[in-house]
């Protein structure tokens, strides 16, 4: 998975270029972080309706789907996908791989690194 998000996330920066009336992912750039977190929480909402009525195949065409629109907005934000994989590596190392942060802790993320 993290080859795609890598290549996924290479192909959004590439889609900066295109023209918004041939990509759609041009014409989301353009829309701006309210549109791009707008999408991202819809596609949330709709894994988890899809989870909640048991419907896994729906569950996986959702996901893929917001991890895409993730990927654009951590593009507009100037966040890589090595940025999360340190942050995810940083929590395992304090706390296991299946565990979230304690909610009375709330550490600042790891810098983001320059592209």
């Amino acid at each position: 998975m993290v080859d795609s998000v890598h290549r996924l996330h290479a192909a959004v920066l590439a889609a900066r270029s295109r023209d918004p009336a041939f990509s759609r992912t041009a014409k989301l750039l353009g829309e701006g972080v309210p549109k791009m977190a707008k999408k991202l929480a819809e596609e949330a909402v709709e894994v988890g309706l899809e989870a909640v009525q048991g419907d896994r195949p729906r569950v996986i065409l959702e996901s893929a789907d917001l991890i895409y629109n993730l990927v654009v907005l951590w593009s507009e934000i100037g966040i890589s996908p090595d940025d999360v994989w340190r942050e995810i590596d940083r929590r395992e190392q304090l706390y296991g791989i299946a565990e979230k942060l304690p909610k009375i802790r709330n550490p600042k993320p790891a810098p983001m690194a320059a592209e």
